[in-house]
């Protein structure tokens, strides 16, 4: 059973600013959790290794599981003391790829190219290419070996714009993550602002908000299994 590769951001302040951002906790740990349940064993790795941030709102909306994951040792350390940096990667060891988000990924995830091509790879391989709410930022920009975008003609999903304004980040971003998917030929899908929802399109699972973690999970052990 190979093992599941998940990507956090490095990313502590909103750009241009001192507002601090990182890693959306829940989606990290919601899925790895119920990865591990189903037996898969799990690396972390980010665009620079080591340390990765949390955003501090998403702290508002921990639960017990959340917190019983976070205190673990190994999420402490694995996953956000020394996290994994994509050269120490080999693409040949993972089954899936899964990008979480958190509004720090709209500043690291999308150039960086040797993530892209860890996440090719793992497409090409037969794998699975995974996202839940900001991560498909890191989707955006991974093209396969013909040249073409991953997410061109595929059906997607992710924070969406108007989910972006209700947040209260639409003057902050850099970009949308619906209007860059939409640009590079993506078919963007979208349910009711922050409602669970996780979509497939073949070998590329997404999910549309934080709420979403556990969906995109479900969906990829169903068809790992």
């Amino acid at each position: 059973m190979k093992k599941i590769l998940i990507v956090l951001t490095n990313t502590i302040n909103y750009g241009g600013t001192n507002d601090p951002t990182g890693l959306w906790l829940g989606e990290a740990t919601e899925f790895a959790l119920i990865m591990q349940q189903a037996g898969y064993e799990i690396d972390y790795v980010s665009p620079k290794g080591g340390f990765v941030p949390l955003d501090p709102r998403s702290m508002k909306y921990v639960d017990a599981e959340i917190m019983n994951f976070y205190k673990t040792d190994d999420f402490q350390k694995q996953a956000l003391t020394a996290s994994l940096a994509p050269e120490q990667i080999n693409p040949e060891d993972y089954s899936a790829i899964y990008y979480a988000g958190g509004h720090g990924v709209m500043w690291d995830f999308p150039n960086n190219k040797p993530l892209q091509s860890i996440a090719a790879r793992i497409y090409e391989n037969g794998g699975f290419v995974t996202s839940v709410c900001h991560g498909i930022a890191g989707l955006l920009n991974i093209k396969l070996s013909n040249g073409e975008y991953l997410i061109a003609n595929q059906k997607v999903t992710g924070f969406t714009k108007s989910e972006e304004i209700l947040a209260g980040k639409k003057r902050v971003v850099p970009f949308f993550n619906q209007s860059a998917a939409e640009n590079r030929g993506a078919k963007f899908m979208k349910r009711r602002a922050y409602s669970e929802y996780a979509i497939q399109d073949g070998h590329l699972i997404t999910g549309q908000n934080p709420f979403s973690a556990k969906a995109v999970a479900k969906l990829l052990v169903k068809n790992l299994d």
